[in-house]
């Protein structure tokens, strides 16, 4: 019997692993059939890089967690086992998503100016879009969960500027996310009460989670436009 349980544990683990891996390659060869296998191949590993810096950051705090699924077109993410325990260890697991993806836009980018190689900037600028996007303070993405630290008020700003997104760059996944944040925009308007153990903060860990966040953004938003610009002049319409 011992035995018997042993062998299904393995399976189950084994069938996790064969899931990601699985829904990997499926975003891998949609990606292949649009922008070709090396940009395929570039993008996934990007998003890859942004949901370790996630399951990373939920196993220092004691988390149990999933390995990444993919979804083409969707992106990723990472299952948490358990709820975190307070807003602060949510904020800290999903600001490590963006500074894990920010970085590896950056060594991108360093990659790109080393070689001179265009696929590898448009990569960086896409790695710093996505993460820039997802910096944003609406209830479902990261930057929602990373500014509940600070004020979940800022969460008034979230789907109002979703549904700003898609009249600048039509995609339906902004008015997606605009309508799955609507429950964290309903809770902002009516005020979380003040007794709420969950998101009981430090004036000082507020002030230091909206420091860092002001400064991954504006880190992000600055070479998002950086290399828009440069592959404006790379690629002349």
């Amino acid at each position: 019997m011992i035995s018997l349980l042993i062998k299904l544990f393995a399976f189950l683990k084994l069938s996790k692993v064969a899931l990601s891996a699985g829904t990997m390659l499926l975003s891998v060869a949609v990606y292949t059939w649009l922008f070709g296998w090396r940009f395929a191949v570039g993008l996934v590993l990007l998003l890859l890089v942004h949901e370790m810096g996630h399951y990373y950051a939920a196993r220092q705090r004691g988390l149990p967690v999933g390995l990444p699924t993919f979804i083409p077109f969707v992106g990723a993410w990472v299952q948490l086992k358990q709820i975190p325990h307070s807003v602060e260890t949510n904020a800290y697991i999903a600001m490590a998503g963006p500074v894990a993806g920010g970085l590896a836009a950056t060594a991108c980018y360093f990659a790109a100016r080393n070689t001179g190689d265009g696929l590898l900037l448009a990569l960086a600028y896409t790695g710093f879009l996505i993460n820039l996007i997802n910096m944003a303070p609406a209830g479902m993405l990261d930057g929602g969960q990373i500014t509940a630290a600070v004020s979940p008020r800022l969460w008034l700003i979230g789907s109002p500027l979703m549904v700003a997104l898609f009249f600048v760059m039509p995609n339906p996944m902004f008015l997606l996310i605009a309508l799955f944040s609507w429950p964290y925009f309903s809770l902002a308007i009516r005020g979380v009460p003040a007794d709420a153990e969950y998101f009981q903060v430090p004036l000082k860990t507020r002030i230091n989670y909206g420091v860092f966040y002001l400064g991954l953004l504006g880190f992000l938003a600055a070479m998002t436009y950086l290399l828009h610009q440069d592959l404006q002049k790379l690629y002349p319409r």
